[in-house]
């Protein structure tokens, strides 16, 4: 994995679109300074809606970005040839190459106590005595390390879901609730959407006329530990009218109210900090217990790599690839990054090649930023794009967008 200081300059590289000195500038550097640590325990893209939108043979070569590593290893279910994930943050790097050793050298029970449960006081010695022999020397030693005096190992102990900045942000909002004395726990139990829609709209949505709620959410940096840097932010407040407020509000409402509680994972994790806890829970693909045979069998395919994905797209032959899951990266790109990564896209893309990826916003940021020419090659898919919009669970975007290579 990349050392410690090179990671900051990348990340750096990645968000910063302003001088240090600058108001803005010190919040991205501060941005960048949190994305070097865990940011999410779990991917909040709906790698079912990826999947289907896709719609990739067997065999397929795919790239993604590892983020929680969960949909690199979902993507598995494909049966892909290969899984590449990239990802500038060492921590997404050493969860991600962790469940993939944990997947082919421990059974399904373990594996599931490990990251479905998360918080079991045996499952540090999985990490530092099961697995230490079948991991690399520095996701090792990332395991084996320290943070704030606790062995990382320990978060698998102490609900692995409640740590990253993700998890502390989830956190803060459940405290928020508390301090309000708004009970959340009820949707967990809710047994229809009309139910869902009617909790929704008599306790969750007032929260967001809140003066303290306004005030906080107005500020950038409140949304980093959504992984939000302040380009995205912006993003999103246009998106608003002005206000992220209202974003904001629209998004809890899909979430709440679009999905059914009882198969939405994203859902458990927003207001239960995990799982829930019976055989049926709804879980990420690569955690499902009927998955559990073909992830093990496959999860040598996964490779997770410390860099950007424009660095690693340089290092691979043309025509090689078959499919990129961008996430919501983009959002943080200027003009001149976008395009440096779209052409090594279009050159190691093979015939039929198809990219998706998130905005924060509702439209797509492609045209007009990347020279006309060069997306000209690509054809994007608008009913797919609407349909794995619909489709897609962790409902905190605002548009899911997917391209197909035209040659």
């Amino acid at each position: 994995m990349t050392p410690a200081t090179d990671v900051a300059g990348q990340l750096n590289a990645a968000v910063s679109q302003n001088p240090r000195f600058h108001v803005t500038g010190m919040q991205e550097w501060l941005f960048a300074r949190l994305f070097a640590g865990l940011v999410y325990a779990q991917i909040w893209e709906d790698p079912v809606a990826d999947m289907t939108a896709l719609a990739l043979p067997a065999g397929a070569d795919m790239i993604c970005i590892a983020s929680g590593g969960c949909n690199a290893m979902s993507y598995l279910t494909a049966d892909p040839a290969s899984v590449t994930a990239v990802d500038l943050s060492p921590a997404h790097i050493a969860l991600l190459r962790l469940k993939a050793a944990a997947a082919q050298h421990l059974d399904q029970a373990a594996f599931y106590d490990l990251f479905g449960r998360a918080n079991l006081p045996g499952n540090p010695a999985l990490v530092l005595d099961q697995l230490a022999p079948h991991l690399d020397a520095q996701t090792r030693d990332y395991w084996a390390g320290r943070h704030l005096g606790r062995k990382r190992a320990g978060m698998f102990a102490r609900n692995l879901y409640r740590h990253g900045i993700l998890g502390r942000f989830i956190g803060a909002v459940h405290l928020l609730a508390k301090l309000t004395r708004t009970d959340l726990r009820p949707l967990l139990s809710a047994q229809s959407l009309d139910a869902q829609r009617q909790f929704h709209a008599a306790v969750i949505d007032p929260l967001f006329d809140n003066r303290i709620v306004r005030i906080m959410a107005r500020q950038r940096t409140s949304l980093f530990g959504l992984g939000i840097p302040p380009a995205q932010y912006d993003k999103l407040a246009a998106d608003g009218g002005g206000d992220v407020i209202e974003v904001l509000r629209e998004r809890t409402r899909r979430l709440v109210c679009d999905f059914p509680v009882q198969d939405n994972y994203f859902l458990w994790q927003a207001f239960h900090r995990g799982y829930a806890d019976r055989p049926d829970a709804a879980v990420p693909p690569y955690l499902a217990r009927q998955n559990f045979p073909v992830i093990a069998a496959r999860a040598d395919r996964v490779r997770a790599l410390n860099q950007s994905l424009t660095d690693h797209l340089a290092t691979r032959a043309k025509a090689a690839l078959d499919a990129y899951v961008l996430l919501d990266a983009q959002d943080w790109m200027n003009d001149a990054q976008l395009t440096a990564l779209w052409t090594q896209i279009t050159r190691t893309a093979r015939p039929g090649a198809r990219v998706l990826f998130r905005t924060g916003g509702h439209a797509d940021i492609l045209p007009g930023r990347v020279p006309a020419d060069l997306l000209a090659r690509w054809h994007y898919d608008a009913p797919a794009s609407a349909l794995a919009f619909a489709q897609d669970r962790s409902a905190i975007y605002g548009g899911v967008h997917l391209y197909r290579f035209a040659g």
